[in-house]
């Protein structure tokens, strides 16, 4: 025997109304995110195309290898755009191996207790603390106490400083969003707790990392408070100089020093010049870096 079930007009109907709205609100939200995220790419654009427009058509190898010059017209960045990836590398040499250990550290092996806690909370905020404090302290380390005075080392050393923090946090957090499936997995197949690490974890975490180590990266080539208390604002002059005691003036100091103290008489062009050399730089930094992960995505997908 059937039993037939009477629907009921009024409930219907305000099912069907809801229904209505929610997808109307469905395709508001939808509209407002697609909306918002063109406004940003126009700006971002935008943005690049003022920075870009006036200097990029005036851009020479003269210019790129030239030595810069305190009155006269026509100098170039060859000397502060070598320190920059000198810096950078020797940077990036030292924070990335600390950073990366740090990180696996906290996510794998430290043990639950108030004492990490507490390191996690001073790593995190040590990621937010303004870059010139790091600068202060290259000064007490490298200029007051050590007496070397303002040099590569001090900068490359204070700059790895400054990205530790960012670089242990990204790390951590890339590690621990590795299903643990696949741990156990690796387990079960025999592996030991560092091949599982090794073989498993770091390339499912590889986004993540490389994503870190861009951002680190191109705010270590454009920072500019660290390398003028540690480094100073001046280069030894010498386009290939690998001492690491030289001064070790950058693009991002250049320009600032261009901008507001030189006396040259086309400082304007200058600083337009080395303003697209530098968002140049960090654009091809971050698609250098970026290589690895599409190199990554094609063999997972094999």
């Amino acid at each position: 025997m059937s039993v037939k079930r009477e629907v009921n007009p009024a409930t219907a109907y305000s099912f069907g109304k809801r229904r209505a709205s929610s997808a109307w609100m469905d395709r508001l939200f939808t509209g407002t995110v697609w909306g918002v995220g063109i406004i940003v790419i126009l700006f971002i654009v935008g943005l690049l195309f003022l920075l870009l427009q006036k200097g990029l058509p005036m851009l020479s190898w003269d210019f790129l290898y030239g030595v810069p010059s305190e009155i006269e017209e026509g100098g170039g960045i060859g000397p502060a755009l070598f320190n920059s990836f000198y810096v950078l590398i020797l940077s990036l040499l030292i924070s990335i191996p600390i950073g990366l250990a740090a990180g696996i550290y906290l996510a794998e092996f430290a043990p639950s207790n108030k004492l990490i806690e507490v390191v996690r909370i001073c790593v995190e905020g040590l990621s937010s603390v303004p870059s010139i404090i790091f600068g202060l302290f290259g000064i007490a380390l490298f200029v007051e106490y050590f007496e070397i005075g303002l040099t590569i080392l001090g900068a490359a050393v204070s700059l790895a400083f400054l990205n530790l923090p960012v670089l242990t946090r990204v790390t951590e957090e890339a590690v621990r969003a590795v299903p643990t499936e696949l741990r156990n997995g690796s387990f079960a197949l025999g592996a030991t707790h560092l091949q599982t690490i090794r073989q498993v974890v770091l390339p499912v975490a590889l986004n993540g990392i490389m994503t870190g180590i861009c951002l680190t990266a191109g705010r270590a080539f454009g920072e500019s408070a660290v390398i003028i208390l540690t480094a100073g604002v001046s280069t030894s002059g010498e386009m290939w100089d690998f001492n690491l005691l030289s001064p070790g003036g950058t693009l991002a100091v250049h320009l600032w020093y261009i901008q507001s103290e030189a006396i040259v008489p086309d400082a304007e062009q200058i600083a337009q010049k080395s303003t697209a050399v530098l968002i140049f730089v960090v654009l091809l930094i971050n698609i250098l870096f970026r290589v690895p992960l599409w190199f990554n995505s094609r063999k997972n997908q094999v």
